[in-house]
């Protein structure tokens, strides 16, 4: 696919160092609208909406919250631990600022864990965007699926 000017600044943006020391990108080397497109695909493989899936992690995260960094159990299945810095991160797309936080799910029934973040629930919900492979926040579909549904 062709990279938008929006596409290559967002894409610059990624990169380690601009944002954030990591970067979002991890060790995918796929072109920006390779790597929404190919998770998009599979998004809709296993069933999932990108908004369902972002209601859920909202709602994770604002239930967790009431644990004020200690682990809380959620709707009797899920482990919640919240952790907040100092700080606003924005978002590659220059659409918004975004609350340094870390949130930490175990799905207690297989034991299975994500972690991720405001900022990341935004490039979810807006840009259908998961981070690179290898990337410590990305959002795997198929790990999405593992533990929230």
């Amino acid at each position: 696919m062709k990279n938008t000017q929006a596409e290559r600044d967002a894409l610059e943006r990624m990169r380690p160092g601009h944002i954030t020391a990591q970067g979002f990108l991890g060790d995918d080397h796929r072109s920006l609208p390779d790597i929404v497109e190919a998770d998009s695909e599979l998004f809709a493989q296993l069933g999932m909406d990108f908004d369902q899936v972002c209601d859920q992690l909202e709602h994770l995260r604002d239930a967790g919250q009431k644990g004020l960094g200690d682990p809380i159990t959620i709707d009797g299945r899920w482990l919640v631990t919240t952790g907040d810095a100092r700080g606003m991160l924005p978002c590659p797309w220059n659409d918004g600022l975004f609350h340094k936080n870390s949130i930490l799910v175990q799905d207690q029934q297989s034991g299975r864990q994500l972690i991720f973040s405001d900022l990341s629930v935004h490039l979810l919900r807006a840009h259908h965007f998961c981070q690179g492979k290898g990337h410590a926040f990305r959002m795997e579909p198929e790990l999405l699926k593992a533990v929230l549904y």
